[in-house]
């Protein structure tokens, strides 16, 4: 299915450019306010963001977009993203936005759509959302214009929801942890439910100015949080992304943990408690094969997707598994959420940590990742670089070299104009070998 607008997740771009200007954003509130307008009730739309400049631009053009169609708008300032999904279904809300590029830097921006159940929308309708964009707005009578008001309560419910995630019986009392909220969305709600919670918590990235978000901080740029966990002689350290949807790790010694290693820890930990559904754990193509190995050595499945986080939430779904995510940090767990929430994430690995009595880099180290090396390369918008013969040639060989004892994976990205070239493999002098020659390929065709 082609979409024009819409990537992997939501509709995203650089700001004052097509698709994301102001025009536009009023044009999406008006689509996708008029595509879930049904029956007679008063409609509403719950709208966050996270701290970027642009944010406030998107906002108004979205509430101006959904209040032109009669939808009243509910603005809840800057949360989390599995926040403003939350707060749609306890809302009763018809539908959700968030305005938020998520790691992307503050230049970006993107708007997410949630359906009134909290979960992302499907292929299909934002496809039936697109269709609307290219059709004149039905505007209501000047007396049926929405409302638009703000709640001041909103980050409170978000905290209090992710705490009762937290197992009753236990407490983070003198649990050390230092937290790296991106300068995003969760500056304020991560550092204090992790302190309600006993931490004794030092926070960084919590002095959002609309230019820092993701800029040298973050899980996409761990290395100061790496250094403070070990100046502070911290048991553990959480790197949120802009909207806080993503977690990654730090262990007492400054090492990373990606997702993987912890969708190994719940997965593992979930199935001795017979709290496991499905059978294993739902990743996509990117996830190491290390993690697959491990899963089945524990008598588990791994159930691989397309890249994008909805995916592996649609086929979590379908087929009833209650724990996925990504290599990159989007961990989801439905018996807790409706997407991926770095914060609710993190209590179950500081759960365990409590329980086990073990330090992070034993506690999260469950497996040994397989060499694996991901390489982007830009291409002009319009160019279609993976179309093109010497390219297909190069991935043709690649596979072939690396057949029974590594993986290849290639593709478009979802939300900027890149390439991303994927090896991995038993041997890592071949896995560079063969994603330099592709990128190089790339680079000719792009």
């Amino acid at each position: 299915m082609t979409r024009k607008f819409f990537g992997t997740d939501g509709i995203r771009g650089r700001t004052n450019q097509m698709p994301m200007t102001a025009e536009m954003a009023q044009r999406v509130g008006q689509a996708a306010g008029a595509h879930f307008l049904r029956g007679n009730h008063r409609h509403r739309v719950v709208i966050g963001k996270d701290t970027r400049l642009s944010g406030y631009m998107m906002e108004t053009a979205l509430i101006s977009g959904f209040t032109s169609v009669g939808m009243d708008v509910v603005m809840v300032g800057p949360v989390p993203t599995p926040a403003v999904a939350m707060l749609t279904r306890s809302m009763r809300a018809d539908l959700g936005v968030m305005i938020s590029a998520s790691h992307n830097p503050f230049e970006d921006n993107g708007i997410k759509l949630f359906g009134p159940d909290g979960y992302k929308l499907s292929d299909e309708g934002e496809a039936a959302i697109e269709r609307r964009l290219d059709a004149p707005p039905k505007l209501v009578p000047s007396a049926e214009i929405g409302r638009a008001k703000k709640i001041e309560d909103a980050r409170g419910r978000y905290i209090h929801a992710a705490k009762m995630t937290f197992p009753d019986h236990l407490r983070l009392d003198g649990l050390k942890v230092v937290v790296d909220c991106a300068n995003g969305a969760a500056y304020e709600v991560a550092p204090s439910a992790l302190w309600e919670l006993g931490a004794d918590v030092t926070a960084i990235g919590v002095s959002p100015n609309g230019l820092n978000i993701n800029a040298g901080c973050g899980s996409t740029d761990t290395k100061a949080l790496s250094d403070l966990v070990v100046e502070k002689d911290a048991d553990i350290g959480i790197a949120l992304d802009g909207d806080a949807d993503r977690l990654i790790v730090v262990d007492e010694k400054g090492c990373v943990v990606d997702g993987d290693q912890l969708m190994a820890l719940i997965a593992s930990s979930w199935h001795r408690r017979g709290a496991l559904r499905g059978g294993g754990v739902v990743a996509t193509v990117m996830s190491n094969l290390g993690l697959e190995r491990f899963l089945a050595g524990e008598g588990l499945n791994l159930e691989r997707t397309k890249v994008g986080d909805r995916y592996v939430l649609e086929t979590m779904r379908a087929k009833g598994f209650n724990a996925g995510g990504e290599q990159s940090g989007h961990i989801i767990l439905t018996d807790y959420a409706t997407t991926g929430d770095g914060l609710i994430a993190s209590l179950q690995v500081l759960a365990e940590l409590v329980v086990s009595e073990k330090p992070a880099s034993e506690l999260l180290r469950l497996f040994d990742p397989l060499p694996q090396l991901l390489k982007n390369v830009r291409f002009d918008g319009d160019a279609q670089p993976l179309e093109a013969r010497p390219v297909q040639a190069a991935i043709a060989h690649a596979e072939a070299r690396l057949s029974g004892t590594g993986r290849l994976v290639i593709r478009k990205s979802g939300t900027e104009p890149l390439i991303r070239v994927m090896a991995e493999g038993e041997d890592e002098a071949l896995v560079a070998e063969v994603v330099d020659q592709i990128c190089e390929a790339v680079k000719a065709a792009a």
